[in-house]
């Protein structure tokens, strides 16, 4: 039998495949590699999808693995043309809990400042970046944080390789009460090791999280595979949410703390 075949690649639960027809009506199969294999053996198989008559159709990946859509006409004579694409965006999703319920998130200045051998917290933001995305993601979030009112510390916090990721994430914990950490392709290629950054985000003793991981231009899946751990903090994506949503979020955190 003649079929018409897309091979996806390697995809996540969750992801979204969706399937344009034009002209006939066509079988729709999204197959995993071993379903796919018994199809074009003409043995028995499992398969999302069926006939479609309406196009597009999308399709939700159920489970990991490698996939792939196989269009036909049930044996019948005559042509199809189809177009198959996985949706950007529809990747799980990540944990954007409010960021009110993360109370550690916004460190209290009252205990450093009856702490005589402990800085002051100056500051109340600092943003840790790679010194790539400073240009598309930090600058003008570090502006909109300061036009509602916060006080931040950026600068100092470009990351370049062989800076000591905990001694500049410890710096800028010790001065600002609230710690935002940007994740990124250009972050993750600066070669820092995933437990070190775990550890940073998580207090080791406690649990408790204390710094905002913002994904920039990243997937879920990037992520995990740098941390799996990591993946599962309460976090922002600039996928998901405008530069100006997030600073509002932050603001408003920070200001019920000040209360």
């Amino acid at each position: 039998m003649n079929f018409q075949k897309y091979d996806l690649g390697y995809l996540s639960a969750g992801e979204i495949v969706e399937i344009t027809l034009a002209q006939n009506a066509a079988n729709v199969r999204l197959m995993d590699s071993s379903n796919f294999s018994n199809y074009r053996s003409g043995r028995r198989h499992q398969y999302i999808g069926g006939y479609m008559k309406k196009s597009p159709v999308r399709l939700q990946i159920p489970h990991s693995d490698h996939w792939y859509v196989a269009i036909d006409l049930g044996g019948y004579s005559g042509t199809v043309r189809s177009a198959v694409r996985v949706l950007p965006g529809r990747l799980p999703t990540i944990n954007d809990a409010p960021l009110s319920s993360i109370p550690s998130l916004v460190q209290d200045p009252s205990f450093e400042q009856n702490e005589s051998d402990l800085p002051i917290k100056e500051y109340d933001v600092f943003i840790s970046h790679a010194s790539e995305d400073k240009e598309a993601v930090v600058r003008s979030l570090a502006d909109a944080l300061v036009k509602g009112g916060l006080k931040v510390w950026y600068d100092e916090f470009e990351l370049k390789i062989g800076d000591s990721l905990r001694r500049k994430i410890d710096k800028g914990l010790a001065h600002s009460r609230f710690g935002i950490v940007v994740l990124s392709q250009a972050f993750f290629k600066k070669g820092w090791t995933n437990y070190e950054l775990d550890g940073l985000v998580t207090r080791a003793v406690s649990g408790e999280q204390i710094l905002l991981p913002i994904w920039h231009n990243i997937s879920k899946n990037e992520v995990i595979e740098y941390s799996p751990s990591l993946a599962d903090k309460v976090a922002r994506s600039t996928a998901n949410y405008t530069i100006d949503e997030i600073a509002t979020e932050i603001i408003k955190v920070i200001q019920e703390h000040k209360h």
